[in-house]
């Protein structure tokens, strides 16, 4: 997983909380992060209308949508990004070998099989539960 799912998860829970437009500045400053890095996530969010935006001088990000109704898996998919992801393979598929030839492959099915498992738990979690976890709110 890459912190920029830590980014829009963060920012979005921000803008249900404050439920006003705020500039990639202000986001930055309580993500604790850069508004560059806050502008290329808040891109892909705003692409599958996961937030809106406003031009002007007060313009910035807002939501677009009810808490409850985005939902972790949403973000995931978003941002195009998987939870187990291996940037490294063992062994080679031409080696004369079962083991070295074969694991690469075995290790991508596992990892795909925890993507998605992982992506199933992420539909089950909302902005508004974590909103709610964060201010010992009951459901709503």
């Amino acid at each position: 997983m890459t912190s920029e799912f830590a980014i829009a998860v963060h920012a979005l829970v921000y803008l249900n909380h404050k439920q006003e437009t705020l500039a990639s500045e202000e986001l930055a400053k309580n993500v604790c992060t850069n508004p560059a890095r806050i502008r290329k996530v808040m891109a892909k969010l705003k692409k599958k209308e996961l937030i809106a935006t406003k031009e002007g001088q007060n313009g910035g990000y807002h939501t677009s949508m009810k808490a409850a109704d985005v939902n972790l898996a949403m973000i995931y998919d978003a941002l195009e990004i998987e939870a187990v992801c291996a940037s490294w393979k063992s062994g080679n598929p031409d080696m004369n070998c079962m083991v070295a030839s074969g694991m690469a492959d075995i290790m991508d099915d596992i990892y795909g099989q925890l993507n998605e498992v992982c992506r199933e738990k992420l539909c089950r979690i909302t902005i508004a539960d974590i909103d709610n976890k964060i201010f010992h709110r009951e459901e709503r």
